[in-house]
């Protein structure tokens, strides 16, 4: 099947980034970006999930105390340390 160019606009720390780690696989940064768009094809739709973790009402809150220097415990010395601040 005939090669067609393509021209993409990626962030610059992003790309050299990939390009590390697509080195580390053997392959360069076209060759990966042809394995994603075939397998997009293959299964009609993304490869993977693309999802937003939203955190519920007490992550928020505990989010915000830690944020806040709140309510932090530790750290803990040993296991059994951390044991006995839980179970206090």
């Amino acid at each position: 099947m005939p090669k067609v160019s393509t021209n993409i606009s990626i962030d610059a720390d992003t790309k050299a980034k990939a390009q590390v780690l697509l080195a580390d696989f053997g392959m360069d940064l076209s060759t990966a970006v042809n394995v994603f768009l075939k397998q997009m094809v293959y299964e009609g739709a993304f490869p993977f999930s693309i999802t937003r973790e939203i955190p519920n009402a007490t992550t928020l809150a505990a989010m915000e105390s830690a944020n806040n220097g709140e309510d932090i415990y530790g750290p803990f010395d040993s296991v059994s340390e951390l044991m006995e601040a839980l179970n206090a």
